[in-house]
């Protein structure tokens, strides 16, 4: 069985990356310990900046674990990044198309594996005005049905104030804050052995959001909308930037 080693890349990254956070932010984290030290896990999170990877994954570091991100496959294809990525045994997700089902495949199979993968549930930064979790793709409880690995719902904030969402330009002073908390691993007993159905699937789907939502409704000590924020609904395009000047990255 593939342990959860961490291999050159990812090496370089702990020294490239941790640090400057050290320095850059100031940490809030609680419920680590809802994270599993060793065997298969797949930790799931909300999505409010294109720098919480990197906070998101610090978290995940911090409770002894290696991240392996499910990521989009363009992010694949960069010269730089694509390497980083590779090297780092990250999953690739082909949006739509033939090749779908495959990232669910590897991370049913890095799951068994006793591997630590990381997901985001929206599958993209959230298109909520308010930046709560909006409504939720499938893929994390696919894996998780198929896998019988434990879910651990995560809520990240304060990324987005370092950079904003779509924004190139960081602004990293004053130091910010970056919250994030673990909670329980989400119940999804009662439908494992299931057909999965769309509405098994919707129904695991929305138990992860609402876990994640709840521990954001604690860190930000407010309440959450009554109803989810659903794009199609709204109008809003799922992927890349709603607000123009959409490029590779923000696919």
């Amino acid at each position: 069985m593939a342990r959860d080693r961490k291999r050159g890349w990812f090496r370089v990254a702990e020294v490239l990356l941790i640090p400057p956070m050290l320095v850059l932010m100031k940490r809030r984290w609680h419920g680590r310990g809802h994270i599993p030290r060793t065997g298969g896990a797949i930790v799931v999170a909300n999505h409010i900046s294109k720098i919480d990877p990197i906070t998101f994954g610090h978290f995940v570091h911090g409770a002894g674990r290696v991240p392996h991100y499910l990521a989009k496959v363009e992010l694949f294809e960069h010269t730089v990044l694509g390497r980083i990525f590779r090297g780092t045994d990250m999953i690739p997700v082909y949006r739509g198309g033939e090749n779908a089902g495959a990232s669910v495949q590897a991370a049913v199979q890095a799951v068994r594996d006793g591997l630590c993968i990381v997901v985001y549930a929206e599958a993209t930064i959230t298109r909520d005005p308010n930046l709560w979790p909006m409504v939720g793709k499938s893929g994390a409880a696919r894996i998780a049905l198929e896998s019988g690995a434990p879910v651990i719902p995560v809520a990240q904030w304060g990324a987005h104030r370092i950079l904003a969402p779509y924004s190139k330009r960081p602004s990293f002073l004053p130091r910010k804050t970056v919250h994030v908390r673990a909670g329980e691993p989400v119940h999804l007993a009662d439908l494992a052995g299931r057909e999965l159905t769309p509405e098994v699937l919707a129904e695991a789907t929305e138990r992860i959001m609402a876990a994640i939502t709840a521990e954001l409704e604690v860190i930000r000590a407010e309440r959450a909308p009554a109803i989810r924020f659903d794009p199609r609904r709204a109008g809003v395009a799922e992927y890349g930037n709603p607000h123009g000047r959409d490029s590779a990255e923000d696919r």
